[in-house]
This record gives structure tokens, C-alpha cells and sequence, in this order.
């Protein structure tokens, strides 16, 4: 029944506003709210090149296949466009009219070229001969056997041009100059105080005539392309998987344009001339009140000399010994690290503790997406010269930074690390790291289970889970898992963690018709799940027989949502919340009342088609008591939130908590939970200075 579910691409764009709302949020600090402004830009460029992209190639072969909503894909398109075009609105408007004028007050100036003072002007002229003149190159888009690859994402002058031509109508021609990506976007020029600025593009449309002596410039207009980056990776057909991403990285430099931003005053029929040479409808066209492209002033918003219209600085926790070996912590007990709250230190330190202890005579590791300069890779190269036996599944299909896994793939395998690009056919998306260490008592296994990315740049800005156990059953499934996905035994039975695609599903659905048959019996059933997406159609119908048969759910679900929460015979006892806050929301953690016996878990898994058919995933139990009466309380932090909670309604539209009346405490989960692990920390403390240590003779 299509009307049981929320369109996938409009529950996205509810996503990019409710990031929206913390830009136009006047409680957060100012350059915060630049931030966010500036990432429901790179959102929004994202989702075009994805999942517009995919659309429009589907529309475009005349496809009528619906989504689970019901629509096809020429109506998904349009209702794209729609909200699109209404989120772009609200972001400039949020930008001209709120954020810059405040901008502006604490003497952060975006200076024009109309009110240049003559000193400043002489600066600019001085700029655009000197360090943009030598650089950027025109081009003709008027020759059709002659049409130039414009970069996707970049920013581009379109100059109308006029040649006097003796006796004979002038001669029109348009050329295109292509911003060099060298160049830097905001041009900081001289002030007494504060950090003044004027944009790349108004110099060089300033002195665009310089660059066409003896020619009349008729108009500029500023653009930028968004082209098609959903290229599928044909893999199983592929030769050469390497060659294959080289291809795609190729390719997605010229595939289709599905999206023009454009200046507001370009003429229509300029407008009209470059939409055709384009391939750009109108709907695909977006005429844009202010600077194109709000993502880079992702870097104006972390200028240094203004903390005070920034966060306050939450440094990271240490919760573990680092006096001791991460090997002794982790065989004291299992380990639990709540990011960023939690510092990332022990894991990095896990590798790099292996790649040095003699004992330690094997790590394998899956590596989705790391850091420019990551110190685990650093590790890993260091264990492989150290001759130690070192595996690693580097993923090249990961979207948008494949050029990053290829170059750090080489680099491992020229270090001799036995690399595998990947597993056919499917992405490995699963977080685990095993160490095989050889001890007193015999061979034993440290692994580090997550739900995040090996990444300790992203690891400080994103809510994640890690966990780490020599747990013999978790060490022997870990086993069992790398040789199934390298190839090296077939699929078997694990003792403890389900896998996608085999049998993650499986285990989520047992689990919930658990509860099912639990709430049949007149017990408590209850479920709380934490993740980043619900797309699967397989798993929403199962809540929604749970919630006829009045098991509660609450469900915190940062991005997109296809599920509909209160609706009379079908949900009427979920609940569904999202936080957006300061840290990008991106665990995943499951709980199941189960009878009193309380069954958690972690994943790397959202529940989506793609990550349960797809990919390669992992949903490991947690059954340390200390450690899941730690996610319990983190999962029950988010449901508590009355600041930055937001319920999804049966209509796909968002509503803000109530804000906190009377003596009702006021709970932002992100702070809560940073209060929580600094209040950990002064309990590990308190225990360490009740212990008493008598002096002892020396022997």
C-alpha cells in the first residue's frame, strides 16, 4: 500500500531543513550558524549528484516504476524541484537577511565592487592582473563540434561578448572562464580591524573587459554546474576494478548537467542561451539572491580571532588508561567509547600499539573512508615493514573519496600489507579491527567493533560508537568474518554477530517479533533504535505489525525516515525523533526489552535496502552489563532531548519539541552526554584514590 510510506527524497529534504532550522536558529552562536548554513549547501550538492542524478537518468530512459510512496520517477523529480527550490529560498534568505547582517556587525565585511575605496580598489586590480589574469583561461560554448568539459561543481563566468565587426552587424559570441580551483574564494583585504573580504567572482567580473580588448562586454553572469555523480561501478564486469574507478572519476567530469545555479540578474534570454547549451530545464535551474555555493563559507565560519561567536570548546575525554597497554585495559574489560565525547585516542592506539609489540603477529582491518594524513594507515605500513602479517579491505567504491582509498591502497600494498580492493559485487561497510596476539596462555584476539569510519578527523565531529573485547567468541566470529569476505571459506554459522547480507535482517526481524510474541503474552515489550536512515520496506512493516500489536517503539532517526508514526491502525505506538545538533548524529544502537533480559547491539548498518542487500555489514550484541546499561542510558539521553528533538508526523513534516516549562529540566542530548562521560571520567578517578598501596621491603 503506497500511502504506508514517506517518499525517500522528501524525507531527505526535511533532513537539509532541519539543519536549515539551526542556521536560522539566533540561540546558536553566529559563525555556528554560518556552519550550518554552509553544510545544507554541500547537502543539497550531494543529493543532487546522487540521488537526482539516479532519478534523472531513470526519467530520462522513460522509466515507470514506482517507489514505495507510489511515485515515479519523473513525479519524484518534480517534487524535488519543488522543495529544492523552496530549501534554496530560505538558505539565501537566511543568509542576506539574517547571518550576514550579523556578519557584518561583529566586523566580518563582504566587501563589493561598488563601494571600493581607492585604495582597496587598487588592491583588487592589482590581484586580477597579478594572480588571476595569468590563470584563468576563456572558452567558447558557442561552437557546437567545439563544446568545452566544464568541471562539476565549480564555478564559472559566463561573458556575453560584442565585436565590432566594419560594415557588417556586430558579431555576438559567448565565452565561459572557468574559476582556476587554485584560486581562493574570499580575498581578504586591508582593515584596521576585523576580517574584511571580497569574492573571487566580483574581481574578475570587474576587469572581465581586460580581458577582451577592443570587444564590448554585453553581461557576466556567474554559474555553477551540478552534474550526474550516481556512475554505477560495473565490478563485476570489470577487469581491472582499479581501472574501472579511474574510469568513473573520469567520467563524472562530463556526465549529464541535472542542475544550473545561475544569478538572480542574468537576463532571460542570456539565462536562455545558456540553459540550451547547458541541456537545462527550468525546473533544473536555480536563480540565485547571493554568493553561489554557501558550502565554502564553511571555512569563513572557522576564521580564528572570533571564539566567542563559537561553540564552547568540548574537549574529548579520556576514559581509558594511558599509562597502561590498550592490550591490558581491553583484558580487564570490555571497553565502551561514546564519540566524540569519549576521546578516539584508544583506538588509534590499539593500531598502533599492534604494528609495534612484538607479540602481536597479524592485524586485519576494513578501511571505508580514513583521514588525509591517517595515522592508522601510518600504523598499518609500520606493522607490514615490521614483517608482521597485515590484511587490509580497502574499499575504492566509496563514494567521493574512491581517489583517496586508491592512492592509500597503493601505498599499503607497496609497504607489502596483502590488500583486497574491496569485495565483489558488494561495499564493505562494516567497522572491525582484529589483532591476533600470541600470549602466555595462547593465541587471543583483540577486536574493535564501531559504528564510524577509521577517521579521528571525523571521529571529532561525529556521534559514534566503539567497542573493544577479546571476548574469545566475538574474537573467533571476527575470524570467521574476514575469511568468509576474502574469499578464503564459505558462509557459515557465527557465534555471536550477524552479517549483511546474509543474515543482519534476519536478526532484526527475529528480534522484533520477539517483542511481538512478548506483548501477546501481557509482557513489557519495548524497542529503542538508534540510526541514520529507515528505507526498507521489510523491516518498517514488521514495526508496524510490533505497534498493532502495542509493542512500543521509539525510534531516533537523524536523516531520512520512510516509516509514518502515528497512524491510526498502523503506528500508533511508534515514535520517531531526529537530532540535529552540533555533532553529526551516526551511531547505531538497537535494545530490545526481551522478557527483563535487555538485548543490545551495535552496527555499522542503517536500515536500508542498500546497506542489508548491498553491502557488507556488521550488528554486533553487547552483553558486558556495565557496557549496556551505558548504551541504554545514552539511547534513553536522546529520547529525553526538549531542546534540539524534533517528532516526525504521519504527514513526513517535523514539529520542535515543547520547550521545557516550569521546573522541567532543560535536556540537550549532546551535552548531557558530554556531562555523562565527563562524570564517568571522575568516577574512574574516585575509585583510583580510594585505592590504598602499602609500601612493600624491596626484594
Amino acid at each position: 500500500m503506497p500511502n504506508q510510506y514517506i517518499n525517500r527524497e522528501f524525507s531527505w529534504l526535511q533532513f537539509n531543513k532541519r539543519v536549515l532550522d539551526q542556521a536560522n536558529d539566533e540561540t546558536t552562536p553566529l559563525l555556528e550558524r554560518l556552519k550550518f548554513l554552509a553544510i545544507t549547501s554541500s547537502n543539497l550538492d550531494e543529493f543532487f549528484m546522487i540521488r537526482v542524478g539516479g532519478i534523472n537518468t531513470l526519467a530520462r530512459k522513460r522509466s515507470r516504476k514506482k517507489d514505495p510512496s507510489g511515485l515515479t520517477p519523473l513525479k519524484q523529480l518534480q517534487l524535488i524541484s519543488t522543495h529544492s527550490h523552496q530549501i534554496v529560498k530560505d538558505q539565501y534568505n537566511c543568509f542576506t537577511k539574517q547571518i550576514e547582517p550579523e556578519l557584518n556587525k561583529i566586523n566580518i565585511k563582504r566587501i563589493g565592487t561598488d563601494n571600493l575605496s581607492p585604495e582597496h580598489y587598487a588592491f583588487v586590480k592589482k590581484y586580477f592582473e597579478e594572480e588571476i589574469f595569468p590563470v584563468v583561461t576563456p572558452m567558447p560554448i558557442d561552437q557546437p563540434d567545439n563544446k568545452p568539459k566544464l568541471r562539476n561543481l565549480t564555478l564559472h563566468l559566463a561573458v556575453k561578448i560584442k565585436t565590432p565587426v566594419k560594415r557588417r552587424a556586430d558579431k555576438v559570441r559567448t565565452v565561459v572562464i572557468p574559476f582556476g580551483i587554485s584560486l581562493p574564494r574570499f580575498i581578504r583585504v586591508d582593515s584596521t580591524s576585523g576580517y574584511h573580504y571580497i569574492l573571487i567572482e566580483d574581481i574578475l567580473t570587474l576587469f572581465a573587459d581586460k580581458m577582451f580588448p577592443g570587444e564590448n562586454i554585453e553581461e557576466t553572469a556567474v554559474f555553477r554546474l551540478t552534474r550526474n555523480a550516481d556512475l554505477q561501478i560495473e565490478d563485476d564486469l570489470a577487469v581491472d576494478l582499479l581501472s574501472e574507478i579511474e574510469h568513473i572519476l573520469d567520467a563524472r567530469k562530463e556526465s549529464l548537467a541535472v542542475r544550473l545555479e545561475i544569478a538572480k540578474s542574468t537576463s532571460d534570454s542570456f539565462l536562455a542561451s545558456l540553459q540550451k547549451s547547458f541541456g537545462v530545464t527550468m525546473d533544473q535551474t536555480y536563480k540565485i539572491a547571493g554568493p553561489i555555493d554557501l558550502s565554502m563559507y564553511m571555512k569563513l565560519a572557522t576564521i580564528e580571532g572570533f571564539e566567542k561567536h563559537k561553540f564552547i570548546e568540548l574537549p574529548p575525554i579520556h576514559q581509558v588508561n594511558r599509562k597502561i597497554s590498550i592490550f591490558n585495559s581491553i583484558a580487564k574489560k570490555d571497553i565502551i567509547l561514546i564519540h566524540p565525547y569519549d576521546n578516539y585516542e584508544p583506538v588509534i592506539r590499539l593500531v598502533r600499539e599492534a604494528s609495534d609489540d612484538p607479540r602481536v603477529i597479524a592485524i586485519k582491518q576494513i578501511l571505508y573512508r580514513t583521514s588525509k594524513n591517517s595515522p592508522i594507515i601510518a600504523a598499518l605500513i609500520n606493522a607490514a615493514n615490521q614483517g608482521k602479517n597485515v590484511t587490509v579491505i580497502v574499499e575504492l567504491k566509496a563514494r567521493f573519496d574512491e581517489a583517496r582509498n586508491l592512492d592509500w591502497a597503493r601505498k599499503l600494498e607497496h609497504a607489502g600489507v596483502q590488500v583486497i580492493y574491496g569485495i565483489k559485487n558488494y561495499k564493505t561497510h562494516a567497522k572491525i579491527c582484529l589483532i591476533v596476539r600470541r600470549e602466555t596462555q595462547g593465541i587471543v584476539r583483540y577486536i574493535h567493533y564501531g559504528t564510524g569510519n577509521y577517521n579521528e578527523q571525523t571521529a571529532g565531529i561525529y556521534s559514534d560508537v566503539s567497542f573493544m573485547t577479546c571476548k574469545e567468541e566475538l574474537g573467533a566470529d571476527a575470524s570467521k568474518f574476514f575469511n568468509i569476505i576474502s574469499g578464503l571459506s564459505q558462509s557459515q554459522d557465527y557465534n555471536k554477530i550477524s552479517a549483511a547480507p546474509t543474515n543482519l535482517r534476519e536478526k532484526l526481524l527475529e528480534m522484533i517479533d520477539a517483542e511481538i510474541e512478548r506483548k501477546k503474552q501481557g509482557q513489557k515489550a519495548l524497542i529503542m533504535a538508534k540510526f541514520n536512515s529507515l528505507t526498507d520496506p521489510i523491516l518498517m512493516d514488521a514495526l508496524y505489525r510490533a505497534s498493532n500489536e502495542g509493542v512500543k517503539i521509539m525510534l531516533n532517526i537523524r536523516g531520512i525516515c520512510c516509516l509514518r508514526p502515528g497512524v491510526k491502525k498502523l503506528s500508533e505506538n511508534i515514535q520517531v525523533t531526529s537530532i540535529v545538533d552540533r555533532f553529526l548524529e551516526h551511531a547505531r544502537v538497537f535494545y530490545f526489552h526481551h522478557g527483563g533480559e535487555e538485548k543490545l547491539f551495535i552496527s555499522s548498518s542503517d536500515w536500508m535496502e542498500r546497506n542489508l542487500d548491498k553491502r557488507i555489514e556488521l550488528l554486533v550484541p553487547i552483553d558486558d552489563i556495565s557496557s549496556k546499561n551505558k548504551l541504554t542510558k545514552v539511547l534513553k539521553t536522546y529520547f529525553d532531548d526538549n531542546v534540539k528533538a524534533q517528532y516526525l508526523n504521519s504527514n513526513g513534516n517535523y514539529t520542535k519539541a515543547p520547550k521545557p516549562t516550569g521546573k522541567k529540566k532543560r535536556i540537550q542530548s549532546q551535552l548531557e552526554l558530554y556531562q555523562n562521560s565527563l562524570n564517568d571520567q571522575k568516577k574512574v578517578q574516585k575509585k583510583k584514590t580510594a585505592v590504598f598501596e602499602p609500601h612493600t621491603k624491596s626484594i
